[in-house]
């Protein structure tokens, strides 16, 4: 249902450009679709063709080696810190692939380790059930399966929190009002985020994104 929600923002380029095909820098997008959908490690694959991700036991000590071992040889930075297989996945994912993707594509099927506010994956152990968007080489939308057990969000953010004793600034704390929210019981819940100064940048062909904030008055003047 979240994927079919960007049907609109084909109705938004059409209403600005008269086209679903749009110029962006040295490149033409075309949004008319169907938009591409892979997984995050279908998509590392293309790229390190000689290492499968997938084909790796996370809960095996000796995987985490091998991953690091295969990330190091194609240069991705900083995975020698870094102490689970979805991390250097990820991370290979974001050196690797991110700057590829100029059409619209959605990458699924993120790891558990990067989305602490994701429900596991109903049918692949140590993913979750989220997707984001990308074109032009950049993320435009984020959106996934609220995790809705309380006891599995503790454990997700204590992680967190030691990521971010450790000096990763993406990291988050432990948000103890979100968990005793969380524990008087939540729905079945979808989030979605959209980059709207990123899709604002697309539909107007403009490189920068100070070009297209929407408080002017925040920018030095000239």
């Amino acid at each position: 249902m979240l994927l079919s929600l960007f049907l609109n923002v084909k109705g938004m380029c059409e209403s600005v450009n008269d086209s679903l095909s749009i110029p962006y820098g040295e490149h033409t997008i075309n949004l008319e679709g169907p938009w591409r959908r892979v997984t995050m490690h279908d998509i590392v694959k293309e790229q390190m063709p000689e290492f499968d991700f997938a084909a790796l036991d996370p809960s095996d000590p000796e995987s985490v080696s091998k991953a690091r071992e295969a990330a190091n040889a194609r240069g991705v930075p900083k995975v020698d810190a870094m102490n689970s297989v979805g991390d250097i996945l990820n991370a290979c994912f974001e050196e690797l692939c991110e700057p590829t993707l100029i059409q619209p594509t959605f990458v699924i099927d993120y790891p558990v380790e990067v989305s602490p506010l994701a429900k596991p994956h109903r049918s692949k152990p140590g993913l979750t059930e989220r997707f984001e968007l990308f074109i032009t080489g950049r993320e435009l939308a984020n959106a996934f399966s609220e995790l809705t057990d309380s006891v599995d969000q503790r454990v997700r953010f204590e992680a967190q929190a030691a990521k971010k004793a450790a000096g990763d600034e993406e990291a988050c704390d432990v948000d103890e009002d979100f968990l005793l929210a969380l524990e008087q019981g939540l729905p079945p819940t979808g989030g979605l985020g959209i980059g709207i100064d990123r899709l604002v940048m697309l539909l107007t062909n403009s490189p920068s994104i100070r070009d297209v904030i929407a408080f002017p008055l925040l920018k030095p003047d000239p």
